[in-house]
């Protein structure tokens, strides 16, 4: 068995030390970039949730005359009008901030008003722009046209997410003389 000298120990100890701080400089940074893909992660995901629950609601507006007056009341509905009654998964609770078809009174209380969208309650800038914002609480997923002044209800209302072309289109054919 061969004998590990002081001096072999002292170099192998300073290897590992050099070792752990190379991996702590590597990992803070690559932590914002991990961040900022979970980020862009949650943003995806929320477009997407929004978007269903906006059809759900439409849907639910066809089949019954009326908005519903809670996000359960789509899952009640048989056959349901959504696959799932979603979480927001921007905010830890996964509660969603409600638009509603009146506002609410001095309380801000939401309870027992037609739902007709619904948008997330965390304020953060985005790596997206949808429908002209940046800031994820501005992003509302509604139902319904713009109603009493609804932030980002119309263009929804168009075409959840689409991004609109600035270019104008004519009817008029054109020609080239000859």
């Amino acid at each position: 068995m061969a004998r590990v000298t002081t001096e072999e120990r002292g170099f192998i100890l300073a290897m590992l030390l050099a070792i752990i701080v190379a991996m702590g400089i590597l990992l803070t940074a690559l932590l914002p970039s991990a961040h900022a893909e979970i980020q862009r992660d949650q943003e995806a995901e929320l477009i997407f949730r929004g978007e269903a629950l906006a059809a759900g609601i439409r849907a639910y507006r066809a089949k019954t005359g009326g908005y519903p007056l809670s996000l359960e009341d789509l899952g009640k509905m048989r056959p349901p009008v959504v696959r799932k009654v979603y979480k927001d998964p921007m905010s830890r609770e996964g509660e969603w901030d409600l638009i509603t078809a009146v506002q609410p009174g001095a309380s801000g209380d939401t309870s027992g008003l037609p739902i007709v969208g619904v948008k997330t309650k965390v304020q953060e800038n985005s790596f997206r722009i949808y429908n002209g914002k940046t800031l994820t609480s501005d992003w509302a997923f509604s139902a319904a046209g713009n109603l009493l002044g609804v932030p980002g209800a119309a263009a929804a209302a168009t075409a959840p997410g689409a991004a609109t072309d600035a270019t104008p289109k004519t009817d008029t054919p054109t020609t080239t003389p000859k």
